[in-house]
């Protein structure tokens, strides 16, 4: 009975553990930060990772903390929005700094790749939006699969890495009983073609 406490304790511990990390904005930086260094020197690495960092991580995070603050009435903020309908305006202002994040990075001639994974997030992500007005998907699958159809295509097979983290999200996704197992599927497949779709049409 204890050790079956102490199992089930661990595997909601490391799903959490898992969901967070596997947040989109969250984890589109270290994604952004991978390919700008194998594609920049060092000056412009570190100017064109500070704008996706900021328009791809920061920047939708805080809007989504202060929208869903504004919001909470004294409660408790959950950044995984489980109703459907409350997700809404925040995926709307996230889709907002997508694209200024895209504009920003095309004028500073970014990489192709760099600019054109910033124009998935806002396109994936609008997308998203339509489907969230009638069913809910998985967000955390499909911004995990996403970036990894782009690290997959600047480094070739050591980019399927990064792409291991999809099934941990997905199992993390349905063990906290936040998706349906068809929600987890359909989130990360939506993820790698639309990515892969527009990598292969717009580069």
């Amino acid at each position: 009975m204890i050790n079956q406490l102490i199992s089930d304790n661990f595997k909601r511990s490391f799903a959490e553990f898992i969901s967070t990390i596997a947040y989109a904005p969250l984890i589109s930086i270290p994604a952004f930060a991978l390919i700008n260094y194998f594609l920049l020197d060092l000056y412009n690495f570190v100017i064109i990772t500070t704008v996706c960092a900021i328009f791809a991580g920061i920047l939708p995070i805080l809007l989504v903390l202060f929208l869903l603050k504004n919001r909470s009435n004294g409660k408790e903020i959950d950044m995984d929005i489980p109703e459907r309908a409350d997700r809404h305006y925040p995926l709307l202002l996230v889709i907002l700094t997508y694209i200024i994040g895209t504009i920003v990075l095309y004028t500073l001639n970014a990489p192709a790749i760099t600019t054109v994974l910033m124009f998935c997030y806002f396109s994936n992500t609008l997308i998203l939006f339509f489907i969230n007005l009638y069913w809910k998907i998985s967000i955390h699958a499909m911004g995990v699969a996403g970036p990894s159809v782009a690290l997959i295509y600047v480094f070739g097979l050591p980019g399927l890495i990064f792409s291991l983290i999809i099934p941990l999200v997905m199992w993390s996704r349905l063990y906290l009983k936040k998706h349906t197992f068809f929600q987890v599927i359909i989130g990360a497949l939506l993820g790698v073609i639309l990515t892969a779709l527009q990598i292969h049409y717009l580069i």
